[in-house]
Parts: structure tokens; sequence; C-alpha cells
């Protein structure tokens, strides 16, 4: 699998706003975003709204794959779980440096 990494400055996380099935809209910290043989990826975490919901948080990772359809982004579900645990090792491999990841 070859890798193209675009720099990325992690000081400054994007905010990415989702909206799901249901019409609900969420918000997203991107931390990195890859692209690959197989398509581009981007690592996202919850943003939050108040503290208690911070220190809940179970600090997961969400990984999920960038698709183009008539001109509209999606994010959606990594589907393959090889390819899934691929892209996520080269994630906890670039933000090791930032984040204290647990297997």
């Amino acid at each position: 699998m070859t890798n193209n990494f675009e720099e990325k400055d992690f000081s400054t996380p994007d905010v990415v706003s989702v909206i799901d099935e249901d019409g609900n809209e969420h918000f997203f910290d991107e931390l990195d975003r890859i692209e690959t043989d197989e398509g581009k990826f981007v690592a996202l975490t919850p943003v939050y709204e108040t503290a208690e919901d911070v220190i809940e948080d179970d600090g997961e990772l969400i990984i999920l794959q960038v698709q183009e359809e008539n001109g509209e982004t999606y994010l959606c579900p990594i589907e393959d779980q090889k390819l899934f645990n691929e892209i996520g090792n080269i994630f906890e491999e670039r933000l090791s440096e930032f984040y204290d990841f647990e297997n």
C-alpha cells in the first residue's frame, strides 16, 4: 500500500461538521488525513459541548473514508476490517507523537 501523506499542523485541528442519517449534526476535530492507493481517510475525535462530556469520553479515534459523489463529500465507515486495521495503524503511527494510544 502506497501512502501519500499530506503535511498537517497538529496544533490546530480543523472542526468538521457531519450530518448523520437521522439529520443530526455532529462536530469532530480532524486530527489527520491521509491518501493511499485505497482512497482518502480522516482521523477524527468528537467535539464536546461540556467539560463533563470530555471527561466521560473514552478517547476513541474515529477513522472514516472520504468519498465524493456528485460534487458532495461524504465520510463513510470502512467496511473492510483488514483495510480498517491498516489505516488505523498508519494513523496511530503518525499521531503517536501527539497522543498516547492503547492497544
